[in-house]
């Protein structure tokens, strides 16, 4: 069939989280907070940690692994791997690049793209373009992220927050009229302070002083961020909804970027949907950044939540500042 009449979606879902499970009475022991203030506050109870001898690679392929098998392709017939992180491996080689040899994914391509926790989406536009065009078959997009590595743990205004694992998906073709309807993305560099790793890059190496000064570590102005992410979550997903030709009223299902359900509750409200058509996981996750929209998405699937057909609404926000939203007719 021409390339023209099919569509572009996501034919497979995978993740993984650890299993080690760290709560908020946990965080009691460490840093001056209670399980009441970060429950009220954000809706988180529990985060996952990452074992120590792992690495942000080990989750990704984990997820990839399953996304594969539920797409019902082989490792070999994957053209392209992006990995969207914060928290790669190293530097270089790319964790992409990791996770190609892991999964021996012999034809692919692999790259890693970071903008924060709107990464996933801006990998899926990616690979829809990619899918589109004609220049892959099938995309592997994986967003995944170890954040315990990199959260100041006598911070408790961010260590409460967030957590590790991967989510994982497979874009390919699908039928005409299903698939991805409509992608926006945005970006608002002002706003680059308010959520940032000031060392490790090229501005500021690793040296004794930026260790010594806990520089390595998130840093977030966090009444900014949040005032930024509730006008952004209802706004992205409006505009994405017009874009793609629906109303309001044709979206079945939401699922947001894991990291506030005062966030969530706002953009559910404005998109005039009842609870049971929102998927929330981050009472168990907290903030995964890059990773919790694809992992939402896959528990989501496999618990039949979205059903063939449902027209879907993905959105987030992250560091940058940038932002995302997408409508997929999903198709099973």
């Amino acid at each position: 069939m021409e390339l023209n009449n099919m569509g572009v979606g996501i034919i497979g879902t995978g993740s993984f989280v650890p299993d080690k499970i760290l709560t908020n009475f946990d965080l009691e022991k460490i840093v001056d907070t209670s399980d009441e203030w970060i429950r009220t506050r954000t809706g988180i109870r529990e985060r996952r940690i990452l074992e120590e001898d792992k690495a942000t690679s080990y989750m990704a392929t984990e997820a990839a692994k399953r996304a594969i098998e539920n797409a019902g392709i082989n490792a070999e017939d994957i053209d392209l791997i992006m990995v969207a992180t914060v928290t790669p491996d190293m530097a270089f080689p790319s964790t992409a690049c990791i996770v190609q040899d892991n999964l021996d994914c012999k034809n692919a391509a692999a790259f890693d793209l970071e903008a924060g926790c709107s990464g996933f989406l801006y990998g899926l536009s990616l690979a829809y373009s990619q899918v589109k065009a004609g220049l892959s078959n099938n995309v592997l997009l994986i967003g995944a992220e170890t954040l315990s590595r990199i959260i100041n743990w006598k911070d408790r205004s961010t260590c409460v927050l967030f957590g590790d694992g991967a989510g994982a998906a497979v874009i390919s073709r699908v039928p005409n009229e299903k698939g991805i309807l409509a992608i926006d993305l945005g970006a608002d560099g002002s706003g680059k302070e308010y959520l940032t790793q000031p060392a490790g890059g090229s501005k500021m190496p690793a040296t004794k002083e930026s260790i010594d000064n806990e520089l390595h570590y998130i840093n977030m102005e966090g009444n900014e961020v949040f005032k930024f992410a509730v006008r952004t979550m209802k706004k992205a997903s409006v505009k994405v909804i017009q874009k793609s030709g629906l109303d309001i009223e044709d979206i079945d299902f939401l699922i947001p970027h894991q990291a506030n359900i005062r966030i969530i509750e706002a953009a559910r409200k404005r998109l005039k949907l009842d609870e049971d058509r929102v998927y929330v996981n981050l009472d168990k996750y907290g903030n995964m950044s890059a990773a919790s929209i694809p992992v939402a998405l896959d528990e989501a699937n496999r618990k039949n939540k979205i059903k063939d057909g449902d027209n879907i609404v993905l959105v987030g926000f992250g560091a940058g500042l940038t932002w995302g939203s997408c409508v997929i007719k999903w198709h099973k």
